[in-house]
């Protein structure tokens, strides 16, 4: 790998516009299909993992979610730094795909491995080896997100291929949901543990299979303008400047609260509420289907609303139908997955809207400051998504405790009241901030156009010149 100061062609070149091909779509999905495999994981088992399995505290658990964080914060970042500064025969970004294998499959075995310690030393190595799985995630799934910026620089394209994008992730997600509880009692029998090692280890195999397909059928496209200086503080002072970016990530943090509380709250809600752990899986798998849905719906609704009025309205639409869950008696499953299948519909545009989105603000970047960082631009994305769930997870940490929650036993009235809350009407409160944020975001799909082609008159402007 080398590692310096970018001498590449214009940004906006005729071959950032080609059609891109079914192939080229389809590997590019199968990277989040492979993310998934491990995000999934954390986002519907991770918390019970660690309070029933592992033993560890709710608060406990919530706080190192949270305190993990803040090395997110710096490794986000750094990491768009490293890869905007990458420089191979494969390109920018395409080459982490590769490089990221081993340790993100290590790190989800690890994570997952329950040691024989002291209560002391369980909490370190919980520390230590979820630190490990969030650096390995960062250092293969920044690059991969990045890649979306410079495939293609139509803004029609980036949609749909951030649909396709996003029906791989929840594909992903519908296998977790459904096979990772039958797989951790398969593999392990009755040592759960084992299960779950086991489980990591061949989902680990799976996801570098379908990163190297990923990295195999993908193509870069766009780059760097050919007398882009790369100073980091120059990067990071761009980001900061770019207000769009700055709406986006914020948007971006609290949809994810919003997704992150139903997903991890739903194995407590059925688990301890409903009392029907059975139907943990199908009910998972329900909204996994229903989200791959939204996703594959999102390039057709496009075609008739603008981004930013289409995810106002679906937002609008996951507020009233959390609220209604709060009204749901615990009785009545076929409402329950009902009202779930209706907000996962909702949900599942929201991931390509946003991350097509992002795209467009690493354009506006360049518009506005004549110089290109997406990775850094798609960094954002990422530590947007982790503090999201993190932050989600110490809510559900922290109310829990407080609630008197205790693992693998009867709740109280209490500890079930705040189940509930987390699975209903805190996501919707959460929903409903979003929409106040959405109406602030400047990059509609007339500014877009505009924006595109002053892109393109400069890039024809300096090709003529040289």
């Amino acid at each position: 790998m080398m590692i310096q100061t970018e001498k590449m062609s214009t940004s906006s070149t005729p071959k950032a516009e080609e059609k891109l091909s079914l192939r080229e779509k389809c590997g590019y999905a199968m990277g989040d299909v492979a993310s998934n495999f491990y995000w999934r994981v954390f986002d519907l088992f991770l918390f019970i993992f660690y309070t029933d399995v592992f033993g560890l505290s709710p608060a406990a658990v919530g706080t190192m979610m949270l305190v993990t964080r803040v090395i997110d914060a710096f490794s986000d970042p750094m990491m768009g730094a490293l890869a905007d500064r990458t420089k191979t025969r494969f390109g920018k970004f395409r080459p982490y795909l590769i490089w990221g294998i081993l340790p993100i499959a290590a790190a989800g075995v690890l994570t997952f491995t329950v040691p024989d310690l002291g209560d002391s030393g369980k909490l370190i190595w919980a520390y230590g080896t979820y630190i490990f799985m969030m650096l390995a995630y960062t250092f293969i799934n920044v690059p991969y997100g990045a890649l979306l910026g410079v495939i293609t620089n139509d803004t029609q394209s980036r949609t749909t291929l951030t649909s396709f994008r996003f029906i791989g992730a929840f594909s992903g997600g519908t296998l977790v949901a459904y096979l990772t509880p039958e797989l951790v009692s398969w593999l392990g029998g009755d040592n759960v543990e084992l299960g779950w090692q086991l489980t990591m280890g061949l989902y680990g195999a799976v996801a570098a299979l379908l990163f190297t397909l990923s990295f195999i059928t993908t193509k870069e496209r766009i780059s760097p303008a050919i007398s882009q200086s790369t100073p980091i503080k120059q990067d990071i002072k761009d980001l900061f400047n770019n207000r769009p970016w700055i709406i986006l990530f914020s948007l971006a943090l609290i949809i994810m609260m919003t997704i992150s509380l139903r997903g991890s709250t739903g194995t407590f809600y059925f688990k301890y509420y409903v009392g029907r752990e059975d139907l943990i899986g199908s009910f998972a798998m329900a909204y996994m289907l229903s989200l791959a849905t939204g996703a594959a719906l999102t390039p057709l609704l496009t075609r008739y609303m603008d981004k930013r009025n289409l995810l106002f309205v679906l937002m609008c639409l996951v507020t009233v139908f959390s609220a209604l869950f709060y009204f749901v008696p615990k009785d009545n499953i076929p409402l329950i997955f009902a009202l779930q299948i209706a907000i996962g519909l909702c949900l599942g545009p929201k991931s390509p809207l946003v991350f097509s989105m992002y795209a467009d603000t690493a354009d506006f970047s360049e518009w506005q400051n004549g110089r290109r960082a997406t990775a850094m631009i798609f960094s954002a994305a990422s530590f947007a998504q982790k503090l999201g769930g993190a932050l989600a997870g110490a809510m559900i940490g922290y109310l829990l405790a407080s609630m008197g929650y205790v693992a693998n036993q009867a709740q109280s009235a209490s500890s079930e009241q705040s189940i509930v809350l987390l699975m209903t009407a805190i996501p919707a409160l959460f929903a409903l901030i979003s929409l106040f944020i959405i109406r602030l975001y400047p990059l509609n799909d007339s500014k877009l156009n505009e924006l595109q082609r002053d892109l393109s008159t400069r890039a024809a402007n300096a090709s003529s010149e040289s």
